[in-house]
This record gives structure tokens, sequence and C-alpha cells, in this order.
């Protein structure tokens, strides 16, 4: 576990290069990491991240469901809702923001700091959202939604894959299993790109016949999509 010196947090011009972020007004992000508890104690501090954190959830919400819509094509609607909320649940902002260590830069007071309030996921993610609200403000959303990509895409896969939020091959298989049919078979028919980059397409068989076919960036994920597509074919797809 990462120590902070409670005394010492890290300036705002100071987490802007580390992160490499060019704010045109420092001040603004030096508002999104000021917590209500340092204005309690600091009476000269203007204005705590309340504001920005109210905005920035805002605007995680679009760039998280647009950047949901264009990266997972075949999700029907009720996956995408499901998806996009687990990407912007507080406790997946407090894991991206322990990422970037943006509690090492929080402005708060010394008994909230002290009572290791640098390490709460409540904290964290309303300072994730804080963060993306002055860069929204500063930059536009095209720089806040530089910034979120690689974030997102970092744990793509994991979120996809998460049972509560996807998980039509168990259904595709429960389906079978009642239909006394068998086990579904998940086939790797092709795979093309760079090894960086590959594609893979994938069928889902019982016995001889396929019921669906799935791509993704992985064989897990285009398995879930061919399952999905099953389902879909056969009338079972929720939303």
């Amino acid at each position: 576990m990462t120590t902070y010196d409670v005394s010492l947090p890290e300036t705002p011009a100071e987490l802007a290069g580390r992160l490499g972020l060019s704010f045109k007004n420092l001040s603004l992000l030096a508002r999104a990491l000021t917590h209500r508890s340092y204005i309690n104690e600091n009476p000269s501090a203007l204005e705590d991240n309340e504001r920005l954190e109210f905005l920035g959830d805002a605007v995680l919400d679009f760039i998280v469901g647009a950047w949901v819509y264009h990266h997972c094509p075949e999700l029907p609607e009720g996956d995408l809702t499901r998806m996009r909320s687990a990407l912007v649940r507080n406790e997946q902002l407090a894991e991206f923001a322990r990422r970037l260590d943006l509690g090492q830069a929080m402005r708060m007071g010394r008994g909230e700091a002290a009572s290791g309030g640098r390490g709460r996921d409540g904290l964290l993610g309303s300072l994730f959202e804080a963060v993306i609200g002055a860069l929204y403000l500063d930059q536009g959303l095209s720089a806040a939604q530089d910034f979120m990509e690689p974030l997102l895409e970092s744990v793509r896969d994991r979120v996809i894959l998460r049972a509560e939020i996807y998980d039509p091959k168990s259904r595709f298989q429960e389906w079978a299993q009642s239909e006394k049919l068998g086990t579904p078979k998940y086939v790797t028919v092709s795979s093309n790109g760079p090894d960086h980059a590959k594609i893979f397409e994938v069928e889902v068989r019982i016995k001889d016949q396929t019921y669906g076919v799935g791509s993704g960036p992985s064989k897990q994920v285009a398995a879930q999509v061919a399952a999905q597509t099953a389902l879909e074919t056969l009338g079972l797809s929720y939303k």
C-alpha cells in the first residue's frame, strides 16, 4: 500500500506534469483536488471540488457511454447500459484514481488525511470525477476522452466478462441443458490482424449445429459475443 506524507501533498502543477496534462488554468485543477475538509481548515481557499465532481459525473457518463457504444458494437442496449454502469461506478473510478496516484495530490484537512482519507474509495471516486470535470472545462470534451481512453481499454475485457454484467455463455448453456441438447462448444474458426491487435472469430456449436458467431479482441470476448448472438437468434436475449 502506498503511504503519503499528509503534510506535503503533490501540487497541482506537479500532478499535471506527471500525468502529461497541460492545463491552461491550473486553478481549475487545484479546485478539483480540494476536499471540503480543506476549506473548513483553510478559510482563504475559495471552493471545494463538489461542483466539479457533479460536472465530471455527467461528462463521464457521456464519454463512457460513447466509448462502450463504439468499442462493443455487438452488445445489445441492456448490456451496454450494464457495462457503462460498471465502468462509472465509484469503486471503478477509485481504482482509476489509485492507478494515477491522485490521492497524493488531494488537498484535505489534516484530520481527514490522518484518518486515511486519501485511500478511501468514496473520496477517490469523487476526486476522479472532479478531475475529469476540470479537464473538460479547461480543454474540452476531446481532451477528457483522450485521457479516459487508455484507462477504459485497460479494464474492458474484465468488465465485459464479469458475470453480473455480461454472461451470455452461462445463459446459453442453461438453455441448452433445459432443452437436453448437450453442452455448447466454442470453436475458434479464424484470427486476423497483427499480434498486438488480433481479432478472433468464434462459433458456438451444439453437436454439429452452429447457433451463433462472434468476433472480438480475445477468444473469451468472441465466445461471449457468439453466445449472445445465439440467444438473440433464439429470441432469448434481454434488454
